[in-house]
Parts: C-alpha cells; structure tokens; sequence
C-alpha cells in the first residue's frame, strides 16, 4: 500500500502542475489503510485553538493526532529556517502534542514539542519520485505507534463538558429503554433492580427517564471526580474509577462498584468504557487550574457542574435552578442581610440570632425596612 501511495503522488508530480494541496487524498487513503477502521481521518478539520493542521486522527470522536503536510520538496520539517513557517511550526509543537509534519515523502514525528523519529519513504530523483522500500516497514511503524499515542489532547474544560455530555446523553438513553423494557417484559436485571431502589429509597415516583437522567450523570461526574484524583495519567478505566472513588462517599462507590464488575449490564459497558476514553486523554487537574479564576470560584470541580449540565441538557439545567453566583456577590449579600437583621430589625446576631422579632409593616411598599431586606433575602435564600 506504500508503494502504492508512492506511484499515486508519483504519477501527479511528473505533470509539473501539483501543489501541496495535490497529495491529500492520496495521503489520507495511505494513513486510514494502516491505522485501520476504528479510527477516522479528517482532511482539511475545523480550525483548532492553535490554527488549522491539515489533518486530524480521531478514535471514539476523541483527537489522537494530527497531521501538518507541506509541499513535496519542502526540507524545512523541524521549523528551524526564518521563514513564515517557523512561527507556525513552534506554535503547532507546542498546542499539539502528538503531530507529524510531512513532505509527502519525509514524515517527523513530533510528541510533546519534541522531535521522536523521523522517516522517509522516497525522495525526489531528477523529474520523478523514487520510492524508499528499505523504509516502509519503519514507517508503518510509526504511524501505529502514532495512532495509539496516550496524550492528553482534550485541554479546555468546555470541550471536557461537551464531549462528557454527549456521551452522558447517549448513555441515559440507552438506560430508559433498558429500563422501560425490563419493565414491560418483567425482566429481571441489575438496572431494573437500581431502578427500584431508586424509588424505594430516593425518589418514589420517579420515571425511567428521570432515572437515566440521574444515573447518567451520576457516572459521568463521578468518572470525572475520579480523574481529578488520579496520579497515573498514562492509565484510566472504570475499575481505576472504581477504587479512586473516596470511601467518604459509600452510595458513589456502591455504584462504581457494579460499574467496575464483571456484573455491569452489557447494554451500557460499552458506552461507560467509552466514556473513561474522555478521561484518558485529559489532565482534569490541569484543565480545572484556571478555571472559574474570573468569578472566583475556589472549588471548581463544584461547579464545573453547571457548565456540564447546559451541555447536557440546558431546559433541565434552568429547571433546577443550577446557576454559579460569584463569591463576592454571595458575600456582599450575607454582609448586608446580617447588617439589616441587627440594624433594623433588633436582632443583634444578625443571621445567627435565634431570637424572634415583631414588626409592624403598614406598606410593603413604602416600609424602607421591607424594601432594603427583601431584594436581599430572596437570593440568599436561593444562595443558602
């Protein structure tokens, strides 16, 4: 298949007429039949935060790698001349962390900013393309190894959120018909069982839908708490999730217990297995350091939940009122609704005074006590 993309670009190059733009298809047809059919390869991808690399490699909608192609001819792969170039390979090098530059013909590999291997698969000889047999096998080699590289490539919390919400969504769909099944059929099974304490100890009217909401969600975030607490960046399964969950939390372990299990419903491990992938490919901690920093959150993973549940569904979020206030505006409101209580009303300990008051209102609207305290006490209220 080498030989074969060589004799493609080949039959291209001798017209005279090709530009860099000439060999993508060509390229993208050789990467795919390597790395194989659990992968995609996107030529010409939306732009990244960085620019717009000309191919990108995904597995389970998860970025692996991408691909940056110049002109067959071109010598510069490290971006080491003055030229346009440089300022765009230092900054692709540096967002990147798994990327191939390439020629078409000599492909460097790059992992983490650095230079790992570099191989080429032929060379330009008078008017025509010699291939490099001695060379193919390295190079498939290495575009393998690239396919499988462990970097954490998801790196701003919104996408973490979608990407966790997207497969949270898929996830409780799969568990209400799981449910809505096992229960017109009267199947017994694990989920249904869950189900029924659910309503037995929780929520005793709850629906199915309902149910694959929480649940859904209940894994999604407890995954993602796991991850926070994870040392080992290189590994992440549900079984690891499992026994990072904190003893603190009986009902979160119960539950990834069966999570973890060789028990877990075969309907949705395949959906939670692809769910740890997110994580295996983000630094959570590294994700969440300055995030939240403008509305001084001091506990993000906290409230990180509000930008998950508008990703996974933003009715549901508005509906149960899961909005961030910024500390100083809860602050501000705590301060000033104490200071009312002892100034105008005769409670000395303010908010912590148990004592009761009498006050005689014969306006709401005009009463100046009632228009200062009421504005305030109605946020706090939702606040607390």
């Amino acid at each position: 298949m080498i030989q074969s993309y060589i004799q493609a670009v080949n039959a291209k190059f001798i017209t005279g007429k090709t530009t860099e733009h000439s060999f993508r298809g060509d390229l993208q047809s050789l990467v795919e039949s390597i790395i194989g059919s659990d992968y995609i390869v996107i030529n010409e991808p939306k732009r990244q935060d960085c620019g717009a690399p000309d191919y990108i490699i995904e597995k389970n909608s998860i970025p692996i790698g991408f691909i940056e192609a110049k002109d067959i001819g071109d010598t510069d792969l490290e971006g080491k001349k003055k030229t346009g170039n440089k300022e765009q390979f230092d900054r692709y090098k540096a967002s990147l962390n798994n990327i191939v530059f390439t020629n078409y013909l000599d492909f460097y590999f790059y992992q983490e900013s650095e230079l790992v291997a570099k191989v080429s698969i032929g060379e330009i000889s008078g008017t025509q393309i010699k291939a490099l047999p001695e060379n193919f096998s390295m190079f498939e080699s290495l575009i393998k190894n690239f396919s499988i590289y462990l970097g954490q490539t998801i790196k701003s919390p919104q996408k973490l959120a979608k990407m966790m919400a997207n497969k949270a969504k898929l996830l409780a769909e799969i568990l209400e018909k799981a449910v809505t099944n096992d229960e017109d059929t009267q199947e017994d099974s694990t989920l249904k069982a869950h189900f029924e304490g659910f309503k037995q100890i929780l929520i005793h009217d709850i629906k199915p839908k309902e149910f694959a909401d929480v649940y859904a969600q209940t894994i999604a975030y407890g995954m993602f708490a796991a991850r926070l607490y994870d040392s080992t960046l290189k590994t992440f399964s549900r079984q690891e999730a499992a026994e990072l969950i904190p003893k603190s939390n009986p009902f979160l372990r119960k539950l990834f217990g069966y999570i973890a299990g060789p028990d877990i419903d075969d309907r949705i491990k395949w959906i939670v297995d692809s769910l740890a992938d997110i994580f295996l490919h983000c630094n959570v901690e590294e994700i969440l350091k300055t995030y939240g920093r403008s509305t001084r959150m001091n506990n993000p993973i906290i409230h990180f939940y509000e930008t998950f549940l508008s990703e996974y569904d933003a009715k549901l979020r508005k509906a149960r009122g899961v909005w961030y206030t910024p500390e100083p505006v809860v602050d501000f409101i705590v301060r000033a609704v104490d200071e009312v209580l002892k100034t105008d009303f005769g409670l000395a300990s303010g908010l912590a005074d148990t004592a009761k008051t009498t006050i005689k209102i014969k306006n709401p609207t005009t009463d100046k006590r009632y228009n200062d305290v009421v504005p305030l006490i109605r946020p706090l209220n939702s606040v607390l």
